[in-house]
């Protein structure tokens, strides 16, 4: 029996490398020809009330429940997260090759380390190693975007790749603020209100961002890299939730290092993106570093990767 569900949380686990490695690649897709804000405010919300409503058909309406500053968690949290961290990464997809965002995005963790010391957390020493490493590779990634172009292309422009790192900043602030403050019981409860109310925000990015949605001009494959980016948000999140329940927290945040593995091969195989070789040395050491860090705090029992929903 033991066996069995080991091997049920490996099958959600690769899912979850799988799904979740892959929406870097459906974000650009779905931004060739959708308004960035305006497809995710509305994937958001999709996903937001669906998985809600699943919540209460499968566990009841009391699993909704929450008080005032768990909801205040929810809401916050919503617009760092889908919002700011998800929303600014996918407008730079329109400009950044899936493999780069995905790399850059990778550097979460190092982020959220600085921001726990920051509060006074003391992380384990080795972790400290893991993140100089880290901005080691973040920074060849920036300082040799060399390429001129599109997402299109090979290359990308000289500020989509910081717009990731912004978008980065967002996410990490917004992963220590759900550790720090009241939040609901129940973990799908507060992923359907944070996508709700992160998809709500990104309705006000794309009014101030003054972005026109012209339906007749949205591409077959933007509208399946859509469709596919909402399955993608609930499936993943499922099995994430599986692997969580069958394996160890340190073999689940194995997503931290291996997702940014995948994106560079669908970018590769399914778009024709390729790096710079300075951009792949630091793409390489990127990954390294975050292994460093998942190694380091899952010793110390201190993961401090969360749920990756910046691209789900």
């Amino acid at each position: 029996m033991a066996n069995s569900g080991a091997r049920l949380g490996w099958a959600a686990l690769i899912l979850v490398y799988i799904v979740w490695g892959s929406t870097y690649l459906g974000q650009r897709f779905m931004v060739e020809t959708m308004p960035a804000f305006a497809g995710q405010s509305v994937r958001y919300l999709i996903a937001g009330l669906l998985l809600a409503a699943l919540l209460a058909l499968f566990a009841g309406p009391h699993a909704l429940a929450m008080d005032g500053p768990s909801l205040l968690t929810c809401v916050i949290s919503g617009v760092l997260l889908p919002a700011w961290g998800s929303g600014l990464t996918t407008l730079a997809a329109q400009w950044t090759a899936s493999s780069l965002c995905a790399l850059l995005v990778a550097g979460v963790p190092l982020f959220v380390v600085l921001l726990r010391r920051f509060f006074g957390e003391r992380p384990a020493r080795a972790t400290y190693l893991g993140v100089a490493m880290g901005f080691t590779g973040l920074a060849l990634l920036l300082l040799f975007n060399g390429h001129a172009g599109t997402a299109g292309t090979q290359g990308s422009t000289w500020f989509g790749p910081w717009l990731v790192i912004l978008g980065s900043l967002g996410w990490s602030t917004g992963t220590v603020l759900v550790t720090r403050r009241p939040k609901p019981a129940n973990p799908f409860a507060l992923t359907a209100v944070q996508m709700t109310s992160g998809g709500l925000a990104l309705i006000v990015f794309s009014l101030l961002h003054g972005e026109h949605v012209d339906i007749a001009a949205i591409s077959n494959r933007s509208w399946w890299a859509f469709g596919y980016m909402i399955v993608a948000a609930v499936v993943a999140l499922s099995a994430y939730a599986v692997a969580l329940d069958r394996l160890p927290v340190s073999t689940v945040a194995t997503y931290a290092y291996v997702n940014p593995v995948i994106a560079v091969l669908l970018g590769a195989v399914l778009a024709g993106e390729s790096l710079s070789p300075m951009q792949s040395v630091g793409g390489l050491v990127v990954v390294g570093a975050v292994f460093v860090v998942v190694r380091a705090e899952a010793r110390a029992k201190a993961i401090v990767v969360e749920e990756p929903e910046l691209v789900v």
